[in-house]
């Protein structure tokens, strides 16, 4: 049996994909599925991580785009890119969990990366982490990401976010700069 790893294709999201990347990001951070992957956020936040509207946001947006991952034919990751003047912010990331600690994020990040340098000519890569995801800022730090320190409020009461399971939700600024 044949076990190596097929190949990506990387493709810009479509309305007729928001039902697919919104599973497949609640997957892989919310609720005991996302327990199977690394990235899970299931002991710090219940409730949603998105929602279809806020996908279609990032998919319409004339400034962003939700890189959809396939593999197969089959959507297995997603991130969302967004040109903001001299640098791109990453976000929306996730990994199916039934895939994650094969390298398939890495890939993704570089290639991400990659699309933001060549289309945007941007110099640098901004993303915002929960501030006690240590395990996943060590992640980011491991491909060249720095903690800045500069720090902005969890929306608390704002459930379209998650519903917090403690009080010292923040979000961390991280920046790479891309050369």
């Amino acid at each position: 049996m044949d076990t190596t790893p097929r190949p990506l294709s990387y493709r810009d999201a479509t309305d007729a994909d928001v039902d697919a990347l919104v599973a497949l990001i609640e997957s892989a951070y919310r609720g005991e599925s996302s327990r199977a992957g690394w990235t899970t956020e299931a002991d710090i936040l219940q409730g949603q991580r998105t929602d279809p509207q806020g996908v279609l946001d990032v998919v319409k947006s004339p400034d962003s785009r939700l890189l959809t991952v396939e593999r197969d034919g089959r959507v297995v990751a997603c991130c969302q890119l967004e040109h903001r003047g001299k640098h791109a912010y990453f976000g929306m990331f996730a990994v199916s969990p039934a895939l994650q600690g094969a390298g398939l994020g890495r890939a993704i990040l570089t290639e991400a990366e990659r699309r933001a340098r060549a289309e945007w000519g941007v110099t640098e890569m901004h993303m915002t982490v929960i501030s006690v995801r240590e395990d996943l800022i060590a992640w980011y730090e491991r491909r060249g990401y720095r903690r800045t320190g500069e720090m902005t409020p969890f929306p608390y009461g704002d459930e379209r976010f998650g519903i917090p399971q403690r009080a010292d939700l923040r979000f961390e600024l991280l920046v790479k700069p891309l050369v």
